[in-house]
Order: structure tokens, then C-alpha cells, then sequence
């Protein structure tokens, strides 16, 4: 899944890279949560044929996804992930998949590994950033909720795929990655129905990603500044006590085993 990710490009980087009309200054964050303002890209609407304007435009939404025909969103569950394998047919997403595709960037997200209950391993929190630096684009999906008082609310949801070598052993899924080559097929849903953008919801290539362990503090959504993406030495955890058949257990060694 993806639970946190950060944002730190300048509003310059982000129109180059995505061929926005304008960009607003979007402050710099290093820890969004679900529920707060994220940028998404759309495809903007041409001024016609010739026209040399951007073909896309920045939106700010929530991040928690509500289908359009949900009644209260207090009694619907905060979706800010949709599985790419389901999203199809899945009534929440159905829609978004053949109308409202989206780009959500990013300068990488945090993901957890949590081991088994029992087994005596500690989590541990991962910065996962693109290896060569910059921006990565997510696919997203958007919503625009509308209340019985007429206001609206704009949501949007980040698609997962199952996790590549690399990342599998921290987690097993991880977010859709579009590279810029394929923006304007992902973004086209006038033409691209979600048949023909299927090969495109896949795990990156192994290589993509850098994974860097970092503490604890990207839990709590107060910590927002650039420390919490500061490399940690992996947690330790005792190892287990080694069963002697003649002695019976050993006692600890009091080594230190790396998670």
C-alpha cells in the first residue's frame, strides 16, 4: 500500500516535468498523510485544434477517494489506495478508471515492514525515493463527491500493484509508477479506455527505487520536517536462544542479530 508519501519539488519542476499550464506554490512536504491536499494532474481541455497551450493542469484534492454516489462519506471507508489488478471492476473505482485518471507526484513515500506477530523482528520504517533523484508520478484516480447542499469535494486515491524484488521484502505492494513517456495515454480518457492502459499498471523495474531506513517519526503527522527522512541504522532485535540437545537452551550470547 502506500500510506505516506512526501512532495518536495518547486513548482518550476513540477510544470516542466508534467506540461502544466501553471503550478502554484505548492509548499514542500515531507510527510502527507491520508485525508490532507495532494496534487494530482489532469489533462487540461485544449483551446483547440493548433493551440499551443499545456495539455495538462494541477488540481489540489483530498487524499481519501469517495465514489460519487456514497451518501455520507462518514459511514464510507477512507479509500487511499485502489488495487490496479481490481480497479476495473470495482464499483468504488469503475468510473474513476474510465474517466477521471490522474497523476499524483511525488518525491518518493514510506512504507513499513511489520513482521509476523511472534517472530521477534522489529518494524521498521523505509524512505523510498526514485534512485536517480526527482520526481515520480503515481497513478491516481479521481472523484468529485457532491453533497444534498450542493458543495463539492474533490478526492483522489493512489493505485498499488504487487511489489518488485526489491521492494517485496520491505512490503508486498507498492505504488503504480507511470514514466513520463506514457503521461498523455494515462491521462487520456477520451480514447484510452482502462483496457488499453492495463500494461502500464505495473510494478517499476527492480532498479527504480532506493530504500532507506529511517526512524519512527514519519508515524506521527506532526513531524513534518526533513529529519524524519534521515537514515536510521536498521533496528535490532535478540535473536532467538539457541537450543542445546545435551545442556538443554543456552542462555543469550546478548549479540545483536540485524533486522
Amino acid at each position: 500500500m502506500c500510506g505516506r508519501f512526501a512532495l518536495t519539488a518547486t513548482p518550476e519542476e513540477l510544470m516542466e516535468l508534467f506540461g502544466l499550464l501553471e503550478s502554484d506554490d505548492f509548499p514542500v512536504r515531507f510527510n502527507i498523510a491520508p485525508t490532507q491536499p495532494i496534487i494530482v494532474v489532469v489533462a487540461a481541455d485544449r483551446a483547440g485544434p493548433g493551440s499551443n497551450l499545456p495539455e495538462r493542469k494541477a488540481l489540489l484534492v483530498r487524499w481519501g477517494f469517495t465514489p460519487g454516489w456514497v451518501k455520507d462519506p462518514r459511514d464510507f471507508p477512507l479509500l487511499i489506495n485502489a488495487r490496479a489488478e481490481t480497479a476495473i471492476e470495482k464499483a468504488s473505482f469503475r468510473a474513476a478508471m474510465r474517466h477521471r485518471r490522474v497523476l499524483v507526484p511525488a518525491s518518493g513515500f514510506y512504507e513499513w515492514h511489520r513482521p509476523a506477530k511472534g517472530s521477534g523482528e522489529a518494524s521498521q520504517a523505509y524512505w523510498i525515493r526514485p534512485r536517480k533523484g526527482g520526481i515520480v508520478a503515481f497513478a491516481g484516480l479521481m472523484e468529485t463527491w457532491s453533497s444534498a447542499d450542493g458543495s463539492e469535494v474533490d478526492t483522489a486515491a493512489v493505485l498499488t500493484t504487487s511489489a518488485n524484488p526489491a521492494i517485496a521484502p520491505i512490503h508486498d505492494r507498492m505504488p503504480v509508477v507511470i514514466q513520463p513517456e506514457d503521461f498523455a495515454r494515462w491521462l487520456d480518457c477520451k480514447t484510452q479506455e482502462p483496457r488499453d492502459v492495463l500494461d502500464l499498471m505495473v510494478p517499476a523495474s527492480e532498479d527504480y527505487f532506493e530504500a532507506i531506513p529511517v526512524s519512527d517519526k514519519v508515524n506521527k503527522v506532526a513531524n513534518a520536517g526533513a529529519d524524519i527522512q534521515e537514515a536510521v541504522i536498521p533496528q535490532l532485535v535478540p535473536k532467538a536462544p539457541v537450543k542445546d540437545d545435551k545442556n538443554g537452551d543456552k542462555p543469550d550470547d546478548g549479540q545483536m542479530s540485524l533486522f
